[in-house]
C-alpha cells in the first residue's frame, strides 16, 4: 500500500511538471507593454506658444530591464550639448525644461515597439527638441532587446568576430541603392556633399537589417531620418546565425 502511494505521488508530480512545462511562456512569442504618455505645459502659461514637454513611453511587466533602458536611452536624447547633465528621471527633466523654457519652446520624446521576432523586441526612440530658429533637432535611435540574454545587443554582439569591416561594405552597398531609389545618383554635388558614413542605429528587423541615419549625416534636414536596408542573405558570414529571423 506504502508503495502504491509513493508510485501515485511521483506520477501526479511528472505529470504537473509536464503540464507546468506545456504551458511555459514561449521566449519567441511577443510581449506586451503598457502606454505611458501625457503632456504638460509651462504652469500659468496661457497661449499658443506656452512651452511643453510631451513624453510616449513604454513599460513591459515582463522585462524591468529594458524599462530601465528606454527612460536612460530617451534621458540621453535630451542632451543639447556633449557635456549637457544627464537628468534623473523623465518627470525630473519635464520638471526643469519647463521652468527654464521660453515661448515656443517644446521637447517631445516617444518610445514604441518597431518589431517583436525571435526574442528580439527592437524598440525605436524618437526625440524633437525645439528651443527657437528655424527649426527643431529630431532624433532616432534603437534598442535591440535580447529577451534571452535580458540585454540589449551592441554591433559586436551581432557580428561575428572580424566583420565588422565586412559588415559596413555590406552597408555601403545598401547605401548606393538608396542613391539610385531616390535618384540621387544622378546628382554629382550631392553625392559629394553627403558621402556614405556608419551609423550607430542598427536594427535586427524582420525583413532586413534596417539603418536609420541622424538628420544631416548622409542628407541634408529635408531628407529626414534615411534608412538604408541590408537584406540578411548579404550577411551570410557576416551576422551570428542566431539572428537570422527564424534561425534563433
Amino acid at each position: 500500500m506504502q508503495l502504491l502511494k509513493v508510485t501515485l505521488f511521483a506520477t501526479l508530480a511528472l505529470t504537473l511538471g509536464a503540464c507546468q512545462s506545456l504551458f511555459q511562456a514561449d521566449p519567441n512569442a511577443p510581449i506586451s507593454a503598457e502606454r505611458l504618455a501625457w503632456e504638460h505645459t509651462q504652469a500659468g502659461c496661457q497661449g499658443d506658444d506656452c512651452p511643453l514637454v510631451n513624453i510616449d513611453t513604454l513599460s513591459f511587466a515582463e522585462e524591468p530591464a529594458l524599462n530601465s533602458l528606454i527612460e536612460h536611452e530617451l534621458l540621453e536624447m535630451t542632451g543639447d550639448s556633449p557635456d549637457a547633465q544627464l537628468p534623473a528621471s523623465l518627470k525630473a527633466y519635464e520638471q526643469a525644461f519647463l521652468q527654464s523654457a521660453e515661448p515656443g519652446w517644446n521637447s517631445y520624446l516617444q518610445a514604441k515597439v518597431r518589431e517583436q521576432h525571435d526574442g528580439l523586441v527592437i524598440i525605436e526612440l524618437s526625440s524633437y527638441l525645439s528651443t527657437g530658429g528655424a527649426h527643431g533637432m529630431p532624433g532616432r535611435r534603437f534598442i535591440n532587446y535580447d529577451r534571452k540574454l535580458h540585454r540589449a545587443l551592441t554591433l559586436q554582439d551581432m557580428l561575428l568576430p572580424g566583420q565588422e569591416q565586412a559588415f559596413w561594405q555590406a552597408a555601403q552597398l545598401a547605401h548606393q541603392g538608396w542613391l539610385v531609389a531616390n535618384k540621387l545618383d544622378q546628382d554629382p554635388e550631392f553625392v559629394k556633399s553627403w558621402p556614405f558614413q556608419p551609423t550607430e542605429n542598427v536594427a535586427l528587423t524582420f525583413g532586413a537589417v534596417t539603418l536609420k541615419y541622424a538628420v544631416y549625416s548622409i542628407g541634408p534636414y529635408a531628407s529626414g531620418h534615411p534608412e538604408l536596408k541590408i537584406p540578411y542573405p548579404r550577411l551570410n558570414g557576416i551576422l551570428k546565425p542566431q539572428y537570422f529571423p527564424g534561425r534563433g
